[in-house]
């Protein structure tokens, strides 16, 4: 039997809001979460990604909240600044037009400017581990009448080397305040931390077994280190998303990943770790309007974010570990919805995808692109077997075979790009050998003939940017 949000006895205000938000019933883990925590135990909360685990905790915090007074009484604690953002934003949605005042005390912003601000006496907080210490250790934030502190992500915020100052955040609470911890993932190092901060906890979780949404596709296409550029943006052109995350593992690449891939033609930018909180807002905020189709981010970066309409994940890196693929996963798929999730992997890290199917449960497709469409790979090599039969069965006088596919795709790159295929090998010589070495066809200026591997230089930097080619004959 289904339950409302009315038999969770949510206060009216927010009925009416969820009611505006087009918000009709609660998800599993709400149903399950805004009882125990208006009830005010400590809890534990873990359920996949997207089924509004955020939503489950907020909506009990607001009810705890006196706007009358003018102390600091609900704070949420969070990883990054775009899960921080995010959130805010659903706090201002809850309370728009209403008494209850909300501040982001994040890392990267005017340290000066938060303090300004909370001389308006903020009732909720979401901020990061750091700065909320240092406000902390300047005596312009006290914690001492909150009423409700939670952690969201918190393997994540123990995980990024915060543990020191997130336990001083926590010491800095009453001892009587309500804690909830919340994640998708509950490893064994969070438990203990848990053991050590929350009173009895109620450990709240909603098909545990079942660790990915249900509406998930895994897929994944193999191809070596080099082309790994270049089948994604094959994969783009095929596919072609309406809007998709790409997942790179290590942040110091990301800048040169982002030349490669807009080299290439894709619509991508990339959520910079060291950017500016303005740079970085400006970013998630012309993803989410759709100004450009691809965002290119770290496992850190995209923890936690909901963005409406993602409609598939890419891994141009593999995950590190099963907890990493499935946030990363989780950012498409989202309550109820339909989602696709492909890793470009090399032969080498295959096994790191059969790791992921033995410990999630999950099965991950292996896929090959042809003729337009994502197939089994043994139809792929079927067709491609058929491919070379005809090929060889032509005539030896006919002209030579040059496909229009992917196979004859001659992409230009700047240094460090991939160009993924070799030209299609000429009928008649895999037919009747290698003919006989010819005299060079080219000569230069001076009229002295050209080496084959001068041509092959020539050819190679056909059409690429002017840069390049002054720095190759440079180095000539």
């Amino acid at each position: 039997m289904s339950t409302s949000f009315e038999q969770l006895q949510i206060a009216q205000t927010y009925l009416d809001k969820l009611k505006e938000l087009g918000i009709g019933e609660p998800t599993p883990i709400q149903a399950e979460a805004i009882p125990v925590l208006k009830q005010g135990s400590d809890a534990i909360i873990q359920s996949q990604t997207g089924t509004g685990k955020t939503l489950a905790y907020l909506l009990p915090a607001l009810e705890q909240i006196d706007p009358t007074q003018k102390q600091l009484q609900v704070l949420v604690v969070v990883p990054t600044r775009e899960l921080g953002m995010q959130i805010m934003q659903e706090i201002e949605k809850l309370t728009a037009d209403g008494p209850i005042r909300s501040q982001s005390l994040i890392g990267g912003a005017a340290v000066v400017r938060q303090v300004e601000k909370l001389r308006l006496h903020p009732h909720i907080v979401v901020g990061t581990p750091g700065r909320l210490l240092e406000l902390m250790k300047i005596k312009k934030l006290t914690l001492h009448h909150v009423k409700v502190g939670v952690i969201d992500e918190v393997d994540q915020v123990f995980e990024l080397g915060s543990m020191q100052d997130v336990e001083s955040v926590l010491k800095g609470m009453l001892k009587s305040s309500q804690k909830v911890f919340v994640s998708a993932t509950i490893p064994q190092s969070t438990e203990q931390a848990a053991g050590r901060w929350l009173k009895e906890p109620v450990i709240i979780k909603i098909n545990a077994s079942q660790r990915t949404a249900e509406t998930l596709e895994h897929m994944y296409v193999l191809c070596q280190e080099r082309e790994k550029v270049d089948t994604l943006r094959r994969l783009v052109r095929l596919i072609k998303p309406k809007s998709a995350i790409v997942f790179i593992n290590v942040t110091d690449d990301i800048a040169q990943v982002v030349a490669k891939l807009q080299y290439v033609g894709l619509s991508i930018e990339a959520l910079y770790g060291e950017a500016s909180k303005q740079d970085r807002a400006k970013v998630m905020g012309s993803f989410r309007e759709g100004k450009f189709q691809l965002l290119l981010a770290t496992d850190v970066a995209a923890r936690g974010l909901d963005i409406e309409g993602v409609t598939h994940v890419f891994h141009l890196d593999p995950a590190t570990n099963a907890e990493y693929y499935l946030h990363r996963v989780g950012r498409t798929g989202r309550m109820g919805r339909e989602g696709t999730t492909i890793s470009i992997v090399t032969p080498k890290e295959q096994f790191i995808l059969e790791k992921f199917e033995k410990q999630l449960g999950i099965t991950i497709e292996p896929k090959a692109m042809y003729e337009g469409r994502l197939v089994d790979p043994a139809q792929d090599r079927s067709a491609a077997t058929m491919r070379s039969r005809r090929e060889a069965a032509r005539p030896r006088d006919a002209a030579p075979v040059r496909s229009g596919s992917a196979g004859s795709h001659y992409a230009a790159a700047p240094a460090g790009a991939v160009r993924t295929s070799a030209p299609a090998t000429d009928a008649r010589e895999s037919s009747a050998g290698p003919a006989k070495p010819a005299a060079p066809k080219h000569t230069a200026a001076g009229g002295k003939a050209v080496s084959k591997a001068q041509r092959e230089r020539d050819r190679k930097s056909k059409g690429a940017p002017r840069w390049l080619k002054e720095k190759q004959q440079n180095k000539e």
